[in-house]
């Protein structure tokens, strides 16, 4: 696993090791930073199930400001310390161990604002996707800042509405068994 673009392009990262983590592929990894925009000029994100922090980590690389990094593993949690600090990044993230209804309600009381969230959750049934408190807090916009994107991961079987609240579907595709949703804060 490394880093595709950007300042850090071509640095490896560490993976969690077992298979409770599923990274993004590189080829999925590019073809998301394609759909959303390849770089930025600055901005904060929300890494929700980090993982490794391997799509945060890219985005930073490609000129996002700041990311928060979350994921409800230990283990995760020290990966993800562990390639901030091999890049340099520590002062650009911060890194939470919780859940994820847990983390959304956590910004929302402290009024954080986000220009990109990535979620990358476990794959979830048709009927499990649209349930999570999680999604539905997003959808109410209070984490996200005025044309913020929402980046979704997600099993291709599971398909998503055309509007979620304040979120519009801008763009939709398919990779294997992996489809990227976009959704733009409205």
């Amino acid at each position: 696993m490394r880093v595709i673009a950007g300042e850090f392009r071509g640095r490896n990262l560490k993976s969690v090791p077992g298979r409770h983590v599923r990274p993004t592929s590189d080829k999925v990894k590019g073809a998301m930073f394609n759909m959303i925009g390849p770089f930025f000029e600055g901005g904060r994100g929300l890494d929700l199930f980090a993982g490794t922090g391997a799509l945060g980590i890219e985005a930073l690389s490609r000129g996002l400001e700041q990311v928060v990094f979350v994921d409800h593993s230990r283990q995760s949690i020290r990966v993800i310390q562990t390639n901030l600090r091999m890049l340099g990044l520590e002062g650009q993230a911060e890194v939470y161990q919780m859940g994820a209804e847990e983390a959304v309600s956590f910004l929302a009381e402290r009024n954080r604002r986000f220009d990109l969230v990535f979620l990358d959750p476990p794959y979830m049934s048709t009927r499990e996707s649209l349930a999570p408190a999680w999604l539905t807090e997003l959808a109410q916009g209070r984490l996200l800042a005025q044309a913020a994107k929402v980046v979704l991961e997600h099993d291709a079987r599971v398909s998503f509405p055309d509007r979620l609240g304040v979120l519009e579907k801008v763009k939709e595709r398919r990779y294997g068994n992996t489809t990227l949703t976009i959704f733009e804060h409205t």
